[in-house]
């Protein structure tokens, strides 16, 4: 597995397939091409069917357009095989000649791939555990935790590096917060997360624990939605889980920082895990690979903070994604709006609930976090590509024959 900085990146929404990652490819096409004369971009599959409404042109303009006029061609019909967010970059000199072309893939989290190597521009492979079941089995056998194997293989720098993602998280929830108004877009959606919070502080502890949640996990999703800054947690689409979670648990409950930062070690091997087993594109495997992974990585960040032994972090985590499986990617208009920004907020209610279910247990239990991911792989394959990320099925379809949301 990768380091956990392949995975928690700072970055700017909607969308990490859609925004991070194609304006990632785009700056090194660049770098290759500084005299380049035109540029032509084509978008394939998911890439292009939603593309417009997760601002990809925004963010391959942005880089290539400062150096030349930049054609974008989409071609919402046409899925390459390798991966449904397909992109091919030509560049062409002064006389109209074409002088390179490249094609690469928007895999999720921000990462590409050429269909080649898995993920291209990586830290090469820093885990020599790759499946939970055996970070599990060590963790049990050396009686050590999951952020003690991320110590081990990261190496000290790695708690810079997530302190680095704290503050992000922290920041986008506090901007989340003190913003409102109107989401960009034809949905015209208001934001709710500040309405949320006021709400929440006027309930009784446990109702206003709850609201709280919903109300950070509103103000994250909001700002990615409206392309502000957060972390790829592990995907832009589910960023608002993570941080409602660590920031609930941070403010309401007093863990120190350095708690967090443990959480997040062990949330980011849950992430890891999957990434490198299956799928986070919610292209390729729906938003069981962005949500449900989010939920299960908050899922067990909780219970470590609670005290969870091993196998019971295992389950909180298993719970966390297998009852997610099978969850479509819809988006209406293409936005990362609805329903994402609402999938959110339940999300990282539902990953408390799964700590406290795994804390009343023993961790004992049937089915291994692993499996629900092999089921989540096979899952996602079954998953017609009208349910994954092309805005052709679903609520996304139902929306246009009336439903208001």
């Amino acid at each position: 597995m990768k380091s956990l900085r392949e995975l928690y990146r700072i970055g700017k929404g909607p969308s990490s397939s859609h925004t991070i990652g194609p304006g990632r490819a785009a700056g090194i096409f660049a770098g290759k091409h500084p005299d380049a004369a035109r540029f032509e971009v084509t978008l394939y599959g998911s890439l292009a069917a939603t593309g417009k409404g997760h601002m990809t042109d925004v963010a391959i303009l942005e880089v290539l357009e400062p150096i030349a006029p930049v054609e974008i061609v989409w071609k919402p019909g046409t899925f390459l095989e390798y991966h449904p967010n397909g992109m091919e970059f030509k560049a062409f000199d002064g006389q109209g000649r074409q002088s390179d072309s490249w094609t690469v893939y928007s895999v999720g989290g921000g990462a590409l791939s050429d269909g080649i190597t898995k993920e291209l521009y990586s830290s090469g492979e820093v885990y020599e555990m790759n499946t939970l079941t055996e970070i599990t089995e060590w963790c049990d056998d050396n009686g050590r935790s999951a952020w003690e194997y991320v110590d081990m293989r990261e190496g000290p720098g790695i708690w810079d590096y997530l302190q680095e993602i704290w503050e992000a998280m922290k920041a986008s929830v506090k901007r989340g917060l003190d913003t409102e108004g109107r989401l960009p877009g034809p949905l015209n959606l208001a934001r709710k997360a500040a309405t949320y919070y006021v709400k929440a502080l006027g309930y009784q502890p446990n109702l206003r624990s709850r609201g709280l949640v919903f109300a950070y996990a509103l103000a994250v999703s909001e700002e990615n939605a409206s392309g502000g800054t957060i972390v790829t947690a592990p995907t832009c689409g589910s960023c608002g889980v993570m941080p409602a979670v660590l920031y609930h648990l941070s403010t309401g409950h007093s863990f120190s920082d350095i708690k967090i930062l443990h959480a997040l070690a062990t949330a980011g091997i849950i992430g890891n895990v999957v990434k490198q087993n299956a799928s986070i594109s919610g292209a390729e495997v729906g938003c069981q690979g962005e949500v449900g992974v989010a939920c299960a990585m908050a899922s067990a960040a909780a219970c470590q903070l609670f005290g969870g032994s091993p196998s019971q972090i295992e389950y909180a985590a298993e719970m966390g994604l297998e009852h997610h499986l099978g969850m479509t990617c819809d988006p209406i208009c293409g936005l990362v709006q609805i329903p994402c920004i609402e999938r959110n907020a339940f999300a990282a209610t539902r990953a408390l609930d799964s700590d406290i279910y795994a804390t009343f247990s023993d961790g004992k239990h049937r089915i291994s976090f692993d499996h629900v991911v092999e089921v989540m792989k096979q899952t996602g394959k079954d998953i017609p590509s009208l349910y994954k990320e092309t805005s052709a099925g679903g609520l996304a379809l139902n929306y246009h024959h009336g439903g208001k949301k």
